[in-house]
C-alpha cells in the first residue's frame, strides 16, 4: 500500500493557508511574562486530528509551547467531572463577559467571576478541583491534560516561575475572590496552582488531539481512551463557544463559528463536534490577547473546509462502507468482476490482482466524510502502478469543499501512475482524470482487462 501522505490533500490546504500566512507581521509577542517574549515570532504551526485519529500537520507543528490560558476548558472539564454543573455554577458562572481575559469580571455581592475562561474564573475553577494539597491539585490537572493530549506532558519550569515572578494581578484576582467568598482556597495558593496549570508544555498536535476529545464526546480520537464524561464534552464546548475567544468571542463565532479558545503564548484550539480538532500556534497576538495568524488561518481554514458549527448538518452512517483488492496477498475484502477467466488468466489474477482496488462509499459526502474516503484511498492505492476503483454509486451528494478534495486526490493518483476508475456521483466533474462506468463489476472488469494483458507473455 502507498504512503497516505501521498494523497493527503487535507495536509497540503493546510500547508497553503500556512505558506500564505507565514510573511504576516502584524502583532506583539507577550511581553509581560518575561519569559514568554523569548519566544521566536516566525514559529507558526498547524495541526488538525479527525475523530479517527488521523493527524494533519503544517509548517512548525512539534514546536512546544506553554500551554497558558489554553488549559482553561480542560481544566474546567476535570473539574465539572468531579463536581457536576450545578455545583459548578455556584462558583464560576456561563456569561460571556465581553471583557478582557484578565479583567476583574466578578458578579455583584457575590464575587462570583462570570466564566470559567477569563483569568478570573480560570483561578476558581482550578481550585475547585478535589484535593488534599496544592501539589496534589497541580499534579490532578497535569494528570488530565496529558490525558486529553495523549501522552505524558510536563512543565517548563522557567516559564512556572517567570508567570510567579510577575503574576500579581492574578493574585489580585485571587484576594478579591477570596475577600467576596467566592474562593476556598488560600488567594497565593490558588495563584500558584494556577500558574502551575499555564507553564505545562504543548505543541500543535498535542492541542489539536485535546480539543478532539471534547469533539468527539470525550474520548481521546487517538488513544480511544475516554478521558470525560460527553455531557461534560457538551457543556465545556458550549462556554467555549460564547466565552473562549474573551471580548472578541461574538465575532469569532460569526466568522469562524467553531468553539475555541485561545493563550498568550500564541496557542488556539478549536472544535468541530463529531468532525475534528484544530488548533495553531504563532506567538504575535492581536489586542485581545489571541494570536494573529491563528485567528486568520482559522478564518480561512472554515471557509476552505466548510467547518462552521452552523452549516447543516451530515448524517453520521459510515462513509465507506468497502474496501478491496483484486488479489489474494491485499487487505481487505478479496473483488472480483464475476467474469469468467481461463484458469491462467486467473492464476494472474489471484497473483497481482492486489494493484486492482476497490474502495465504496455512501451518503452524503463534506469535508469529514471527504476525509474518511480520502484515508481509506490512501491506505488500499496500490505501491506499484495499477488500477483504483472508487463506488460512489450510494454516494447522494458531494459538497463543494469535499468534491474539490476528492478532486485533487484523484489527479494525484493518476499522476502517481495509477488509473481511476468512477462509479456514480454523475454531478461531479473531475477534469477527465477518472474513468466513468456504469457498475462496479464493468469498472472491475475492465481493470482485471488492463493488468491481464500487461501480464501475459507475449506471443512468440
Amino acid at each position: 500500500m502507498t504512503d497516505p501522505v501521498a494523497f493527503d490533500v487535507v495536509s497540503e490546504g493546510l500547508a497553503e493557508v500556512h505558506r500564505r500566512l507565514l510573511p504576516l507581521r502584524d502583532g506583539e509577542v507577550a511581553s509581560y511574562i518575561p519569559q514568554l517574549a523569548l519566544a521566536d515570532p516566525d514559529d507558526f504551526g498547524i495541526s488538525l486530528v479527525s475523530m479517527g485519529g488521523h493527524r494533519y500537520e503544517a509548517g512548525r507543528s512539534r514546536t512546544e509551547f506553554t500551554v497558558q490560558s489554553v488549559s482553561k476548558p480542560f481544566v474546567h472539564a476535570l473539574a465539572l467531572s468531579e463536581l457536576g454543573l450545578d455545583e459548578m455554577t455556584r462558583w464560576v458562572g456561563n456569561e460571556p463577559s465581553g471583557d478582557a481575559f484578565n479583567a476583574i469580571s466578578l458578579e455583584h455581592g457575590t464575587g462570583r467571576p462570570a466564566n470559567p475562561m477569563i483569568n478570573a474564573g480560570a483561578i476558581a475553577t482550578t481550585n475547585l478541583v478535589p484535593a488534599a494539597s496544592p501539589g496534589e491539585r497541580s499534579a490532578r490537572i497535569l494528570d488530565a491534560l496529558s490525558a486529553f493530549a495523549g501522552r505524558r506532558l510536563t512543565v517548563d519550569e522557567d516559564v512556572y516561575r517567570s508567570e510567579a515572578a510577575t503574576g500579581d494581578r492574578n493574585r489580585a484576582l485571587a484576594y478579591l475572590m477570596h475577600a467576596a467568598g467566592s474562593l476556598r482556597t488560600d488567594p497565593v495558593e490558588a495563584a500558584e496552582v494556577y500558574f502551575r496549570q499555564c507553564s505545562v508544555l504543548v505543541n500543535t498536535v498535542d492541542l489539536a488531539v485535546m480539543a478532539g476529545t471534547l469533539a468527539n464526546g470525550g474520548v481521546n480520537p487517538v488513544t480511544r481512551e475516554r478521558v470525560v464524561a460527553e455531557q461534560v464534552a457538551v457543556e465545556v464546548l458550549s462556554v467555549m463557544a460564547t466565552c473562549g475567544m474573551y471580548d472578541a468571542a461574538g465575532d469569532w463565532l460569526v466568522r469562524v463559528g467553531l468553539p475555541a479558545k485561545s493563550g498568550v503564548s500564541g496557542g488556539l484550539a478549536a472544535a468541530s463536534p463529531a468532525r475534528f480538532g484544530i488548533a495553531c500556534y504563532s506567538p504575535p497576538l492581536d489586542r485581545t490577547g489571541s494570536t494573529i495568524r491563528g485567528v486568520v488561518a482559522l478564518r480561512e481554514l472554515s471557509r476552505r473546509f466548510g467547518m462552521h458549527l452552523m452549516h447543516h448538518p451530515v448524517p453520521g452512517a459510515d462513509t465507506v462502507t468497502r474496501v478491496g483488492t483484486g488479489g489474494s496477498g491485499g487487505t481487505g475484502t478479496r473483488v472480483s468482476s464475476g467474469r469468467e477467466r481461463v484458469t491462467a488468466d486467473r492464476d494472474l489474477l489471484d497473483r497481482d490482482g492486489d494493484r486492482v482496488v476497490l474502495v465504496a462509499a455512501r451518503g452524503e459526502v463534506d469535508f469529514p466524510a471527504a476525509e474518511r474516503l480520502l484515508h481509506a484511498l490512501a491506505s488500499a492505492v496500490p505501491l506499484v502502478p495499477g488500477w483504483v476503483v472508487v463506488d460512489m454509486e450510494r454516494v447522494t451528494h458531494v459538497n463543494q469543499v469535499a468534491g474539490l478534495m476528492l478532486g485533487n486526490a484523484f489527479e494525484r493518483i493518476s499522476a502517481a501512475g495509477h488509473q481511476v476508475a468512477l462509479v456514480g456521483a454523475p454531478d461531479q466533474h473531475w477534469g477527465g482524470v477518472a474513468v466513468r462506468h456504469d457498475s462496479v463489476e464493468d469498472a472491475l472488469a475492465w481493470a482485471e482487462d488492463a493488468l491481464l494483458y500487461e501480464l501475459r507473455p507475449l506471443p512468440q
